[in-house]
């Protein structure tokens, strides 16, 4: 999405990081029809949990799962004894296939020049061959939803309403094997007002008058305002009347989903002051709102649960928003906003830190929230919220087969992926963390 000119430089850092890869699929020779996952503690998320259970794998799909099913003659048997069998989890907003090397330009397409770009779409960005992927997914994490012009750890942003986010496997050559769904949200990075502005030129804190802060954060409100009346009105003229009495406009084209109610903004905010005056703004435009971030929901959950909006939370491990909020309100919120009755799920909001996303549970359990609904935090609910719940979530016949097998609990930070399916293909879990980590274990040690 970021213009760029392929100089040397560009060109040198795109080929380390083809050369940092790992293969999407495992190389063999033939890919075995149908796969039988045996005799592991199978943890549905639809149900109890199955002793002794096994799973079918078809076409990429699951076919069966139960105790006592009969196996199928050409299915490659799995044998998960002593293990325990998930979906996989679901990162719903990182930065994955988009920002490879933070510090080289080059290979960072998070964002695009410019305030207003509904036209652009995450997935036409992605790198399948990021370095990141695989050191994801050897963490359990199998599908991921990358949002442009997010903000995170990469202190990336991209603008006002900064494009389409797009939902993914974390396996495949091409973008195209492994999309899930091409456009699943619009991003929209809600404007703050804030008086002191970090100026990294001159490494200090800068104050502006109130004043002008308020002036600026209401003419950024008001153009977004414009921009979705201006889609209206183009979703009318588009319908009835003739193609020859208007241009076609890829801006209000992309954002027409947005006012019709067919594709909801997944709109990043924090202070509570914020994220009441972006659900005020969504009402009255009638727009379907995920709240992403929400580092102070816990303060307006009322008004989230009156409203039925779902909050995407940032990384649990992470400083308070303010100087005098509780220091372990990052890792009480979640269990507070689930016995509010809200919807939520955990995210990682970034690249490098996506495959903590298990730990971010973790330590919220550790703090509260009861453990089966810290594993749908990270397993089903983005689904759920995303509109992607019919594919992914939960082992059930008819669903995505992304399914993990794991030597314990998979949010305990000891715990290991032994297997790893990703549209029901026996996946790789090699990564650059372990290439390097065998090579340094055969150094030679020297003499004494």
């Amino acid at each position: 999405m970021k213009i760029l000119n392929l100089s040397s430089r560009a060109v040198l850092a795109l080929v380390l990081a083809a050369s940092l890869a790992v293969p999407a699929w495992p190389q063999t020779a033939a890919t075995p029809a149908a796969y039988a996952i045996k005799g592991g503690k199978v943890f549905t998320l639809a149900g109890a949990p199955i002793d002794n259970g096994t799973v079918i794998i078809r076409d990429g799909k699951i076919v069966a799962v139960g105790a006592n099913i009969a196996i199928p003659q050409d299915a490659q048997v799995i044998d998960a004894t002593g293990l325990e069998v998930y979906p996989g989890m679901f990162d719903p907003i990182t930065q994955i296939g988009l920002n490879e090397v933070s510090a080289v330009g080059a290979t960072v397409d998070v964002s695009e020049l410019g305030d207003y770009n509904p036209e652009l779409v995450a997935a036409t960005a992605v790198n399948p061959a990021s370095a990141h992927i695989p050191v994801t997914r050897a963490n359990g994490i199998t599908e991921v939803i990358a949002a442009p012009g997010t903000t995170g750890f990469d202190l990336q942003s991209g603008g006002l309403i900064a494009g389409q986010a797009s939902a993914f496997n974390l396996a495949g050559w091409t973008i195209d094997e492994m999309q899930i769904n091409r456009s699943v949200a619009m991003v929209i990075n809600w404007p703050t007002i804030q008086t002191s502005t970090f100026d990294f030129a001159s490494f200090s804190v800068k104050e502006k008058p109130y004043a002008d802060v308020k002036k600026e954060y209401d003419k950024s409100v008001n153009a977004l305002s414009d921009w979705l009346d201006r889609a209206r009105h183009y979703a009318q003229a588009k319908e009835k009347g003739s193609p020859a009495l208007y241009e076609r406009d890829l801006k209000l084209e992309a954002l027409v989903p947005v006012v019709e109610g067919k594709l909801p903004v997944l709109v990043i905010a924090d202070q509570e002051r914020d994220i009441r005056n972006a659900v005020d703004f969504c009402t009255k435009k009638n727009l379907k709102m995920i709240l992403g971030s929400g580092a102070e929901a816990w303060k307006v959950k009322e008004l989230l649960k009156e409203k039925k909006i779902p909050v995407v939370l940032a990384p649990t491990n992470r400083l308070p928003e303010q100087e005098d909020t509780p220091y372990d309100k990052p890792y009480t919120e979640p269990s507070e906003l689930l016995a509010a009755g809200i919807p939520f799920a955990f995210s990682s909001f970034g690249t490098a830190f996506s495959r903590r996303l298990p730990q971010y549970a973790g330590t919220a359990e550790a703090y509260g929230l009861p453990h089966d609904e810290a594993l749908k935090a990270v397993m089903l609910n983005a689904a759920q919220i995303f509109g992607l719940a019919d594919q992914l979530g939960t082992l059930e016949p008819g669903k995505l087969a992304n399914v993990i097998a794991t030597n314990g609990d998979p949010l305990e930070l000891q715990t290991q992926v032994r297997y790893l399916f990703i549209k029901g293909q026996l996946t790789s879990t090699d990564d650059k963390h372990r290439d390097l980590y065998d090579q340094y274990r055969k150094r030679p040690q020297p003499a004494r």
